[in-house]
């Protein structure tokens, strides 16, 4: 087996109500609602879902929100675009942790 993922796999995931058939009608029916248009857009939710597929490092998302945003005619750069508004609000949260890190450091110096 030469990828941990296949995605093929992905096909498969509206079973995921298989083996707890309330809660995933209930997760089917919030997902469906918070990802269609409301205030935001369609385009813009599906932007929102690539940059958070690729920050949570989800395999089957990216494949599908990458395929949904071709299938909206978003263009190669706004997607990358996104994808890097994501990666630098991931910094920018590691980077507000490190406060911890200064506080326990300038405890220690006292």
């Amino acid at each position: 087996m030469s990828n941990y993922y296949d995605s093929k796999d992905l096909v498969d995931f509206p079973n995921i109500t298989e083996f707890a058939k309330e809660q995933g009608e209930a997760f089917f029916q919030y997902y469906g609602s918070a990802t269609s248009a409301g205030k935001l857009t369609e385009r813009e939710k599906t932007l929102i879902a690539l940059a958070v597929a690729a920050t949570q490092k989800c395999p089957y998302c990216i494949d599908a929100y990458t395929n949904k945003c071709l299938s909206l005619g978003i263009s190669n750069d706004e997607m990358m675009e996104a994808v890097h508004t994501g990666a630098a609000m991931v910094a920018g949260v590691v980077l507000a942790h490190s406060m911890q890190m200064r506080k326990i450091i300038k405890q220690k110096e006292m």
